[in-house]
């Protein structure tokens, strides 16, 4: 007889094996009791079932996997090299071990053992069976469930399991009073009968009798708590108002954590939006016998309408930094209406600390519709899924090992010798992706690192530049960088010298050249002449200071910002970021919000488009001028420039003004209020988007959009997203925050990415709808051919420890 503390230290000791426990054989079906799609499929004829670590401390996986006969598993390789049956789950199935998924267990009539959790991203009722080999003993069965009570236990309350109490544990065993239904019955149960047949059985803990807690008080029981559900936090003291802007009823749902869904708190409350001095608002919901809750105005609510749900759904941040997700349900599109211009005016004043009624009407309106942009789910996303097809993956792309791979290097190293970062202090902070070669260059405090794309979409490190320095030996860390010239050379920013840019000859490794830009203008941004500019040897390319805009040609003697293409402005217009097209058309945005367009410098904008707050952090734009893409803090906006009617049809807004009442309609592109606050709940930070960018290439077509935040990665399609779909974005979660991405150019199948200490190339195609698990659950760090994951990295996947 032995302990379950023992049996723990057992599995959970050796951190260096990323497997805890394995049953080798069994079968994986999707069990559907009362849903017309089907009562039973069979996913996996023949499964191994492994729990397993990830990259993250007090974070475990269930994972089905498929086992391969003899000869099957190469012709599913000679399959996916000629573009079939190539999706991600084919032969994996991963859950993350969170007590939602109710997981428990079975034993059946002539010994049967039973693995079963619930299919959180199935219909009511759904679940996932895992029908144990007869030549699994029960001990064994019993052991793997015990290992997955514990995983659930740390990662709930983020301790290690070995000294949890018998009661902790039990509130993870769900041995539900309705027995596991049948993976294969003979006749299904109807939907209109949702009882399925009833057999008798015990849980593999109960036959496991010499298993037990640590204080040995006895069994698992047969029944077990339910899962709390989300509970809000008690409201804050509501500040003293000097002006009501908006006063409602409507109904209050709060998002819940363990069944994700919205759940009626309240069915009448009022929701007030009110001023309180110095450019400051507060948002206060109160019911008839409490104040559900008050929070102030600002741009981290993430606020989205939706008129035909008559919804309104907000972000609320607690003082101790937890996240929830609300949503009001007004009786009428009225009220809705009434309270949505209230609380945009509070949003709106507080960013730009200006009255409302100073901006023109046509702008107004241009602010209220962008923020009205969601689509709720509804019962239809799931045949537009199917629908739509995904198109099939280039052959040479199936070659990836799951599409990624961590860069690291030391050809004498021996593999339990791996260091995978360096401690200097410094992190991966920048990416820029070549043009003319296939070459990537990170910058890593006062060293880049350059990577090679390799013809199999992996990254090969080739060199470290290992000292950036002024001509005259001062050493600096690259503020900002951007390659130049055929990618010969790379132009560098130091952060403390605000008038100079610097040339670095790629070849040499070295900064050559001081380029004094202006003794008066400093530079604050740059980016080519053109979109495609770097892949000639044009040298000049644009420049911006808070408040002008200009050329600079490094051919000049002297100073090299060109006078007459300076476009300077009286007023801080305090521009942040530009971008080119391939025509050299010009978008510059601001830290107000606002972007203005030109067709070229030292003139005015032709088309100005209003802010809707935030400050504008990025900037790019499509090849040929249509679509323009800036990236705020917590939002991405869409912007397309063609004009439909009027005078100016068929033009860009970069050659002809918009009408005053024909302004372009933003695409607000935000993550679900959900989504943000399950961000928010497992990593513990606010919404902080990097730079967004399309996929590139020259006579390619922009299709997909790529930026990050924290340890995501989030992908929209553009296709989606002009569809109107629910669906437009896919995610992928890293153990660390990801510092910069950008795509490979000339494609959109594939992402490089830099991590503090890594640098990546991953294919898009092993993005995941944001899940729960998708989102709880971050990337371990290498996959090997067999379609397992490793728990190192081997020699060859190694190439240079500082990045």
């Amino acid at each position: 007889m032995f302990m379950l503390r023992n049996v723990g230290k057992f599995l959970f000791g050796d951190t260096s094996k990323e497997a805890i426990i394995e049953i080798p054989q069994g079968q994986l079906y999707l069990v559907r009791p009362i849903s017309p799609k089907g009562y039973s499929e069979l996913i996996f004829k023949d499964a191994v079932a492994t729990i397993r670590r990830t990259g993250q401390e007090f974070q475990y996986q269930l994972v089905i996997q498929r086992a391969y006969e003899e000869g099957e598993e190469e012709l599913a390789d000679d399959e996916d090299e000629q573009g079939v049956a190539n999706s991600l789950d084919k032969d994996e199935k991963v859950f993350l071990l969170d007590q939602t998924l109710h997981f428990r267990s079975e034993v059946r009539e002539g010994g049967v053992k039973i693995l079963a959790w619930d299919d959180l991203s199935g219909d009511e009722g759904d679940l996932f069976e895992f029908i144990c080999d007869p030549s699994v003993p029960s001990d064994k069965v019993a052991t793997f469930e015990l290992a997955a009570l514990q995983c659930q236990y740390e990662r709930k309350f983020r301790r290690s399991a070995q000294k949890a109490t018998e009661e902790e544990l039990q509130g993870f065993s769900f041995q539900e009073a309705k027995p596991i239904p049948p993976a294969s019955p003979v006749s299904s149960p109807s939907a209109k009968s949702p009882e399925p047949p009833v057999t008798s059985g015990e849980s593999a803990a109960a036959m496991a009798q010499d298993v037990k807690y640590s204080q040995s008080k006895g069994q698992v029981k047969s029944a077990a708590p339910v899962d709390e559900p989300t509970r809000a936090p008690p409201s804050a003291v509501q500040p003293e108002s000097t002006e009501i802007l908006a006063k409602e009823k409507a109904e209050l749902h709060l998002f819940d954590f363990p069944t994700g869904t919205f759940v009626l708190q309240d069915s009448e409350i009022v929701a007030t939006v009110s001023e309180i001095g110095n450019w400051q608002y507060w948002l206060q919901i109160s019911g008839n016998d409490k104040d559900w809750l008050g929070q102030a105005v600002v741009g981290d609510i993430n606020p989205v309408f939706n008129f035909e749900y008559l919804s309104f759904i907000f972000n609320h941040y607690a003082e101790d930094g937890s996240a929830y997700s609300w949503l009001l349900r007004f009786k009428d599109q009225a009220s809705e209406e009434r309270f949505q211009e209230g609380l945009m005016q509070a949003l709106w004043e507080q960013l730009n600390e200006m009255k409302w009624e100073k901006v023109k009407e046509n702008d107004r309106e241009y602010v209220l519709d962008a923020f009205q942009d969601l689509t709720m789910e509804d019962a239809d996303d799931k045949a537009e899924e199917e629908d739509e097809e995904e198109p099939e993956e280039d052959e040479d792309e199936t070659d990836q090992d799951d599409g990624q791979r961590s860069e690291h290097y030391d050809s004498d190293e021996e593999e339990e010798d791996v260091i995978t970062r360096q401690e200097d202090g410094n992190k991966n902070s920048q990416l820029a992706v070549g043009y003319k070669h296939d070459r990537s260059f990170v910058v890593r405090g006062s060293k880049i690192g350059v990577f090679k794309h390799t013809t199999n979409n992996n990254l090969e490190f080739s060199t470290t530049i290992s000292k950036v320095e002024t001509p005259g030996g001062k050493l600096f860390s690259p503020k900002k960088v951007m390659l130049h010239a055929e990618d010969s050379n790379m132009i560098l920013q130091n952060g403390n010298d605000p008038n100079s840019l610097y040339r670095m000859d790629l070849e040499y490794g070295k900064v050559v050249d001081e380029w004094k830009v202006h003794d008066d203008i400093p530079v604050d941004t740059f980016a080519p002449e053109n979109k495609f500019a770097q892949m000639t040897s044009a040298q000049p390319f644009v420049g911006a200071s808070k408040n002008a805009l200009y050329r600079i040609d490094p051919r000049l003697a002297g100073n090299k910002l060109v006078e007459s293409n300076l476009k300077q402005y009286a007023s801080k217009n305090d521009f942040s970021a530009m971008a080119t097209t391939e025509k050299g058309y010009l978008a510059v945005a601001s830290n107000k919000g606002d972007i203005r367009m030109f067709d070229r410098l030292g003139i005015n904008a032709k088309t100005h488009i209003p802010a809707l707050g935030e400050p504008i952090i990025g900037l790019d734009v499509s090849a040929d001028g249509r679509w323009v893409l800036a990236t705020c803090r917590t939002y991405l906006l869409l912007i397309d420039s063609l004009q439909k009617d009027g005078k100016n049809e068929g033009k860009l807004g970069f050659e002809k003004s918009f009408a005053k009442d024909s302004k372009p309609q933003p695409r607000r592109l935000g993550l679900q209020p959900a989504h943000v606050a399950q961000f928010q709940h497992e990593t513990k930070q606010p919404l902080a988007f990097t730079p967004a960018r399309f996929n590139t290439g020259v006579e390619s077509q922009e299709t997909s959009i790529v930026t990050a935040t924290g340890p995501f990665i989030v992908t929209w399609s553009l296709k989606k997203i002009l569809a109107g779909r629910k669906d437009p974005y896919t995610i992928k979660r890293y153990a660390e925050d990801v510092m910069a991405d950008n795509f490979r150019f000339g494609s959109d199948k594939n992402v490089i990415v830099a991590l503090p200490n890594e640098v990546n190339m991953v294919a898009k195609r092993s993005f995941q709808k944001p899940t729960r698990e998708s989102i709880a659950a971050p990337v371990t760090p290498s996959r090997a051919k067999s379609g397992r994951w490793s728990s190192r990295l081997g020699k060859n996947d190694i190439v240079n420890s500082p990045y």
